[in-house]
C-alpha cells in the first residue's frame, strides 16, 4: 500500500514541476496567483500522501501549515490587488455622484 501512495506522490511531484514551468512563463497577476494556489494544493496533497505512506506525523503539520499559508496568500492578494474596472467603467455608477 505504501508503494502505491509513494507512486501517487511521485506523480504529484511531476505535476508540481510542470506547474512551476508554467509559472515561469508568467502571465497576469491573477493567473500567477491561481498557479501558485494550484501548486499549493498539489503540495498539500503530496504531503498528505507522504504522511500516510510514512509513519512521520510532522508531515501532517507541514501540510496544514502550507494550506493555511495558501489561504492567507489568496486573501492578501485580494486585499492588495487593484480594483479592476468592470463593464461600462467609463460611464459612472447610476444613482451615485462622485
Amino acid at each position: 500500500m505504501a508503494d502505491l501512495l509513494l507512486a501517487g506522490a511521485a506523480v504529484l511531484l511531476v505535476t508540481v514541476a510542470l506547474g512551476l514551468a508554467g509559472l515561469w512563463r508568467g502571465g497576469s497577476a491573477a493567473d500567477l496567483l491561481l498557479a501558485v494556489q494550484l501548486l499549493g494544493t498539489a503540495g498539500v496533497a503530496l504531503l498528505l500522501l507522504l504522511a500516510v505512506a510514512t509513519p512521520d506525523a510532522a508531515i501532517l503539520d507541514v501540510a496544514v501549515l502550507l494550506a493555511v499559508l495558501a489561504a492567507f496568500a489568496a486573501a492578501a492578494f485580494r486585499a492588495c490587488a487593484p480594483a479592476s474596472p468592470g463593464p461600462g467603467a467609463g460611464e459612472g455608477t447610476p444613482g451615485r455622484r462622485p
